[in-house]
């Protein structure tokens, strides 16, 4: 009967036109959520010059999505469990439509970092209800399985079209359509969406107070980090925001551990190859976005790149992780996880390191294109092992759960690590030049190529610094995972979802 798993949509047969509705509407978010992470990183420098974003707040319009929709997935998995799949899942994709209609209209940064954190509980709401709705919508067997393999195939597709689309609509239009976008294709999945079948609920509360004083303190936490960089880290708001979020981040702990149903069950964290598994993607996670922020900037203001080239110029590193993470999958039965991710981390590191030895002449084809090979080819590797850790030796009911924690471990260290390498590169700029990304911002709008060139050094000195600490931050990944991970050889784990790539 209809709201029991497994059962069929409105009485679509197997195979019918129901199910590739079904399909569709679920993939098209799914690709719509993995999507905006990188299509906005395209557009960074186009914004940063129409609303004159400074350096420091223009990594809040990455940060801002990452921390809401990290900080608020468990609870949005939580509340599909608790009012429904379905009903969770439209409110999602509806409030992710509507933010993205008020980040196109944005007249100021202050407007667009709003509606990014819109978006990004959006996106905590949709993201783990489209994984649990495949359960409930398509009979188990050769349909499931392929709506599994269609979503898992998203998660790749949506960070490489999002590179591409967000050039494309930049250079073509304007940076305003990478969020316009959205509005069509969220608009079709919410009519589609009565073509999938709700899930049975479950009794149970929301943890909200967990909600709020974890997703608060990490905000905090990085608002302090960014403001500290940009101010000073002596002043009262800044001294503030770090005492703001050792008290919420410690209250968030209490309130997991004495939580009937707390949103993160601390029960996860037992066991020593699932918690290694967490940090590790930490620190991954800290290094990658890192990676794609300052590669952009790099490409765009000092190489020249239009928007357009610049996503063409990231395909090998979508390339490198695909092909890697197809031979990390096939070595895991043979290897143990830390044989295979240690290595990685290592090479992804050497990768980083190469990229911190960027001049403003560097080429692409001899400099950053082998570079971004390698450094694709190390997190590739290093995926899978830390996915299936995450879930290994999971009970059956906490294995979303965990899955779930991955990729919250994932957006959490992207948006911490973010804002403390842009703190280092802002810093390190403006010390060999001062305020050098107004210098040259300056400078090319006066035509002074000789002030556009000195800034643009002093540029690339602060990426080439922040580069370095990425290859700390993989190497970091690296020592927990050899000290935390010591899980043998294993086999696929079976419920695992996706991880969100960028």
């Amino acid at each position: 009967m209809p709201g029991q798993p497994g059962t069929e949509a409105s009485g679509a047969s197997p195979g019918g036109r129901h199910l590739g509705l079904a399909l569709f509407v679920i993939a098209a978010a799914q690709l719509m959520v993995i999507l905006d992470a990188t299509i906005t990183n395209i557009a960074l420098p186009a914004i940063q010059t129409d609303l004159g974003v400074t350096d420091a707040n223009l990594a809040w319009i990455v940060n801002s999505y990452a921390l809401a929709f990290g900080g608020l997935m468990l609870l949005g998995g939580k509340a599909g469990d608790l009012f429904g799949r379905r009903r969770i899942f439209q409110a999602g994709i509806g409030v992710f439509t509507l933010a993205s209609l008020l980040g196109g209209l944005a007249p100021d940064e202050g407007l667009l970092i709003g509606a990014r954190i819109l978006q990004g509980v959006g996106a905590a709401l949709a993201a783990p209800n489209a994984l649990a709705l495949i359960t409930t919508t398509f009979p188990a067997g050769k349909y499931r399985n392929t709506a599994m393999g269609v979503y898992a195939a998203m998660g790749g597709v949506g960070a490489t079209v999002g590179l591409l689309l967000g050039g494309v609509l930049t250079d073509a239009l304007d940076w305003r359509w990478v969020f316009f976008i959205n509005i069509p294709i969220g608009l079709a999945v919410l009519v589609g969406t009565r073509t999938l079948v709700e899930a049975e609920r479950h009794p149970g509360r929301l943890d909200v107070p967990g909600a709020i004083t974890g997703t608060g303190g990490l905000i905090a936490l990085v608002y302090g980090i960014t403001r500290g960089g940009e101010h000073g880290w002596t002043g009262g708001l800044t001294l503030a925001s770090f005492a703001t979020a050792a008290v919420l981040l410690a209250v968030f702990l209490v309130i997991q551990w004495r939580a009937a149903e707390p949103m993160m069950p601390l029960r996860l964290f037992k066991d020593r190859n699932r918690s290694g598994s967490y940090a590790t993607m930490l620190f991954v996670g800290s290094g990658m976005f890192a990676m794609f922020y300052f590669l952009t900037l790099y490409m765009q203001l000092i190489l020249g790149y239009s928007a357009v080239k610049t996503g063409f110029a990231f395909l090998p590193f979508s390339v490198g992780m695909g092909a890697a993470a197809g031979i990390s999958s096939k070595l895991i039965t043979h290897l143990p996880p830390r044989l295979i991710a240690g290595p990685g981390l290592l090479v992804a590191a050497g990768g980083m390191f190469w990229f911190a030895t960027l001049e403003p002449d560097s080429s692409y084809a001899g400099h950053l294109m082998p570079a971004m090979l390698v450094t694709a080819l190390g997190l590739g590797m290093s995926f899978v092992p830390m996915t299936l850790g995450a879930v290994s030796g999971v009970d059956h009911q906490d294995t979303g759960m965990a899955s779930a924690l991955l990729n919250t471990a994932q957006q959490i260290g992207g948006a911490l690590g973010l804002a403390v390498l842009s703190t280092i590169s802002t810093t390190a700029a403006n010390d060999k030049f001062p305020e050098a990304a107004s210098a040259f911002f300056r400078g090319l709008a006066t035509k002074d190529f000789p002030l556009v060139a000195k800034a643009g050094e002093a540029l690339t000195h602060g990426y080439t610094l922040a580069f370095v600490a990425s290859g700390a931050m993989f190497l970091g990944g690296l020592a927990v995972m050899f000290l935390a991970v010591n899980a043998g050889k294993q086999q696929h784990a079976e419920g695992t979802a996706p991880l969100h790539i960028g």
